[in-house]
């Protein structure tokens, strides 16, 4: 649904207003086209109002000035055609502008679209995602991330003095979930229409919990059971494929069976080298020399090349699988796919950081992209006591939080302001 464009000043605000989101939309022509091909001239310009952190239905009337009814069915319309998020808590719907990674891109690909020039998005999603290195690198700067990878339970130590929490097993995150819903994978669905996906199966996104709620108010993707979903993750296990998901320890969103020819997080690692892209589980890969035989299907099978084959110093006929421990993360692929019982994987040394909830995670990512101030102060009115205390916990316990309070003036001029708005 092309549109003629009357109004460019109102996209070039659009795409202002949705840089706000602490991953960010930095500009370029290929968003801007995507942003004419998804929004009229008027959407535009309506949307540019919405703020980016879910906002009530109640606080966008108030802001907007906007009878609540009229505004739902419009918010409604935005949310089906996968531009605004759409979730409810406590009986009351929330509206937010989704970003463009972990937002439009997947809403518009984990579904089959019609009524949409679909070839050519696929093409601009291309060419912003994989190959817009002002995108990438402004996306996956910082240690948290959206993302984390989940360790295969079966290669994980059994031993007591081994601790795995829930929050690391695909299988309780799973079983635990209040709702699962099942989409097409974003990236894969959108490789095929450029002639660029690998042959493995597409429908294997799963949302869970809230994430999985929002998804199907959208429309987006189909309601499964808990068994479903873990026979869907046992046969991308099979197939070689990772398990990435929510980057958060308490009501997971989503999980990912990822490869690593089209999942766009891979290609930050993969193309541009940001080794934080996909935050490591807590595992790493551990060879045994006496078992390895050096045939390099770890290497191979590795979606970041971490593995790389290198000569023992005494047999230099037979190869030795060599980790680069930076780069592994932990998935357990290679484990899976060895034949020889050579790999195992250890517990790292330290713990990666996964914020306890998507309001910490969010922070952290606003703070570490210099993000902070527009989350809050683009929807001052919603920001609650509790809010508030949430954020300065978060900022007290994490090295880019302290480091950010330790600055005199940004602690005496925006905490104070901070406080000044949360009050009731």
């Amino acid at each position: 649904m092309a549109h003629v464009l009357d109004n460019p000043r109102a996209y070039r605000q659009l795409r202002q207003q949705m840089d706000h989101a602490p991953t960010g939309v930095p500009d370029s022509p290929a968003i801007m086209q995507v942003l004419r091909i998804l929004f009229s001239p008027q959407d535009a310009d309506f949307a540019r109002r919405i703020p980016t952190q879910p906002a009530s239905l109640t606080a966008l009337s108030r802001k907007l000035g906007e009878d609540r009814a009229v505004l739902e069915a419009r918010l409604s319309n935005l949310a089906l055609r996968g531009l605004v998020v759409d979730v409810e808590r406590d009986g009351e719907r929330f509206f937010a502008l989704a970003p463009v990674l972990g937002g439009i891109f997947e809403f518009i690909m984990m579904r089959v679209r019609d009524e949409l020039p679909i070839e050519k998005l696929a093409r601009l999603f291309d060419d912003y995602l994989f190959h817009d290195e002002g995108f990438v690198r402004q996306s996956f700067n910082g240690s948290t991330q959206f993302g984390r990878s989940f360790g295969r339970e079966e290669a994980l130590p059994g031993d007591a003095h081994t601790e795995v929490l829930d929050w690391e097993r695909v299988t309780r995150v799973i079983e635990t979930a209040s709702d699962i819903t099942v989409g097409l994978c974003a990236c894969r669905h959108n490789r095929s229409h450029l002639g660029k996906a690998c042959d493995r199966p597409q429908r294997t996104c799963l949302s869970l919990n809230g994430g999985a709620q929002a998804m199907r108010r959208m429309e987006i993707s189909k309601t499964i059971s808990a068994k479903e979903a873990m026979n869907i993750v046992t046969e991308c296990k099979q197939l070689g494929l990772a398990q990435t998901g929510d980057n958060v320890q308490r009501e997971v969103t989503f999980l990912c069976n990822c490869c690593s020819c089209c999942c766009v997080l891979v290609n930050a690692i993969r193309t541009y080298n940001i080794r934080s892209a996909i935050v490591p589980a807590n595992w790493a890969m551990e060879v045994d020399a006496g078992r390895c035989k050096g045939c390099g299907q770890c290497a191979d099978a590795c979606y970041t090349g971490a593995i790389r084959m290198a000569e023992r110093e005494q047999e230099q006929e037979l190869k030795l699988a060599v980790p680069d421990m930076d780069l592994c993360l932990g998935c357990g692929v290679c484990y899976g796919i060895c034949d020889n019982g050579a790999i195992h994987m250890k517990q790292r040394e330290r713990r990666p950081l996964v914020p306890e909830t998507a309001f910490d995670k969010t922070v952290m990512i606003a703070v570490e992209r210099g993000k902070l101030a527009d989350i809050v102060f683009e929807n001052p009115e919603t920001l609650s006591q509790r809010a508030l205390g949430r954020i300065l916990s978060v900022l007290e316990k994490s090295p880019p939080g302290q480091a950010a309070l330790a600055v005199k003036p940004l602690r005496s001029l925006y905490l104070n302001a901070l406080v000044k708005r949360a009050r009731p």
